[in-house]
């Protein structure tokens, strides 16, 4: 019985399939998700279909990221954001091509369900972005900063002795913020805080950690599983 944590998926089944594999997962496996499974690669409708069976057979815990809101109010609205459609959102629009309407709102209830955040029985965080409250999570004052905040990682990888965020939980784990950006092609930590978005949706891999063991799995490149595609273009 193993704990995975993995990252940003971004329309990459390939990725995700392989990545699997390669972790040997089973049935007593609990997989975490920090987010952003949509929006790059051109298979994010089947990732979200291919995640609702998964999720009939292991015990799997979503979290919501800034990818999966804009992705959730286009498939409510029918409207889809404009910075959305211009960071991966057009992909994802073309992958619903075929999803009948009863598909695409089973796919909206899945959005629905997700957590901004989880936190374990060993007071270990796991969430898409970050938060800006000393006091955790629970005490923050806006929640987009779950899937939009950027400034935890940055203080963790300056080592900000003074952010009094870090004490509230044992480890924390996000996305969000490639660890390519820093030229890094694993998993990263910083202080108490695990980075698992490996930058899936551009030049780099899916990654999962074991979170007792901080064993690291990877799929090849994604550029590499999909030859003919750009994913995404813009950070």
């Amino acid at each position: 019985m193993r704990t995975l944590v993995i990252g940003d998926i971004h329309g990459g089944l390939k990725g995700l399939t392989q990545l699997l594999d390669t972790a040997e997962v089973t049935i007593e496996d609990t997989l975490i998700f920090v987010g952003d499974y949509v929006d790059g690669w051109s298979e994010s409708a089947q990732v979200i279909q291919y995640l609702i069976n998964l999720s009939k057979t292991n015990n799997c815990v979503f979290i919501k990221g800034n990818h999966d809101v804009w992705c959730e109010d286009w498939l409510r609205t029918g409207e889809g954001d404009s910075v959305w459609l211009e960071h991966g959102g057009k992909a994802t629009v073309e992958s619903y091509f075929g999803f009948s309407d009863e598909e695409k709102k089973q796919h909206l209830y899945f959005f629905n369900d997700m957590s901004f955040y989880h936190i374990d029985d060993e007071n270990r965080l796991f969430i898409h972005a970050g938060f800006t409250s000393e006091e955790g999570v629970e005490k923050e004052y806006n929640f987009r900063n779950f899937y939009f905040d950027r400034t935890l990682w940055e203080s963790a990888i300056n080592k900000n002795a003074i952010d009094k965020r870090f004490s509230n939980y044992k480890e924390i784990y996000i996305g969000h913020t490639p660890t390519i950006n820093l030229y890094v092609d694993k998993p990263m930590n910083a202080v108490n805080v695990w980075n698992i978005d490996t930058g899936a949706a551009f030049t780099g891999k899916l990654s999962a950690i074991d979170i007792d063991t901080k064993d690291i799995f990877q799929s090849d490149t994604l550029k590499d599983l999909y030859p003919n595609e750009m994913g995404r273009n813009k950070l």
